[in-house]
């Protein structure tokens, strides 16, 4: 008993050290947004809020009211966890249901997709934007993150299904069902946390991204979070960096509070589905 708490102890001192620089990191982000430093110092001299402006006035008339592109990123975010998931759910129990032709050579394809980095796809994927007049545009962004995080969502949901016995859709068959019906009432409620977890994973990867609004959508009307940070950093001759890190915490804010609410769900993707 002594042995196995002292070994506790030394996990958390380790996870503490470990976790130590990005602690000291956000809470200088936190002090900065607030308050003005001496130049050159870390020491805040007074506490004020004007980094904060953003949230009641246009920092730049040409750029966009930052509620406009928290829309544009809540948009973007929730409409690519909706697909990915809409998507994954069907093609995952078509893999790990059917035997049909060439299924390994496709299971593989999908490692595969999933291993290639999106920088590489990105001259492709911008010309054939251009080709379909999606560039530029928000759903052009949209149905790219999508497609790239397919992969993973329909790997991660087969293993689920995976988990489920066939005895349970065998019996709804044998009563009568059909197979929708019985994937329906009787296999989707099996899955049903991963699937949970996928949602806010797609969520969170959208809400994140930066390369594919930055070169697919780069105007106003389609700007991001990200892209807006970078705006804000890259355009001015003398950056306001406690601006910058306000909207940094901002940004922040809305992935912390799914972290907190839902962080049950996101450590069920690793159990597998439910067996009964």
């Amino acid at each position: 008993m002594t042995t196995s708490l002292k070994g506790n102890w030394l996990l958390i001192l380790a996870l503490s050290l470990i976790s130590a620089p990005l602690v000291i990191m956000y809470g200088f982000q936190l002090t900065d947004s607030v308050s003005r430093p001496a130049p050159g110092g870390i020491i805040p001299q007074e506490w004020e809020l004007t980094n904060w402006r953003f949230l009641w006035e246009r920092i730049d008339s040409a750029r966009p009211s930052i509620w406009r592109v928290t829309l544009n990123t809540f948009v973007f975010a929730a409409a690519t966890a909706l697909l990915v998931c809409a998507f994954s759910i069907t093609a995952a129990y078509a893999l790990s249901r059917l035997n049909f032709p060439a299924r390994r050579f496709f299971l593989a394809g999908l490692i595969m997709l999933h291993a290639f980095p999106t920088i590489t796809l990105i001259i492709a994927i911008f010309i054939v934007l251009q080709f379909l007049g999606l560039y530029d545009s928000l759903i052009g962004v949209i149905l790219v993150k999508a497609a790239l995080e397919l992969p993973f969502g329909i790997w991660i949901m087969k293993g689920f299904y995976d988990s489920v016995p066939w005895e349970i859709e065998m019996a709804g068959v044998q009563d009568g069902a059909s197979r929708f019906r019985v994937w329906r009432e009787l296999i989707l409620p099996q899955v049903k946390p991963g699937l949970s977890a996928l949602l806010i994973f797609s969520f969170l990867a959208g809400w994140s991204e930066f390369i594919l609004p930055l070169v697919l959508a780069p105007g106003a009307d389609a700007q991001v979070l990200a892209t807006y940070m970078n705006a804000v950093i890259a355009d001015d001759t003398r950056p306001d960096y406690g601006l910058f890190k306000a909207i940094g915490m901002f940004y922040a804010l809305p992935v912390i509070a799914v972290y907190l609410l839902f962080q049950k769900r996101l450590m069920n993707i690793y159990g597998g589905g439910t067996k009964g």
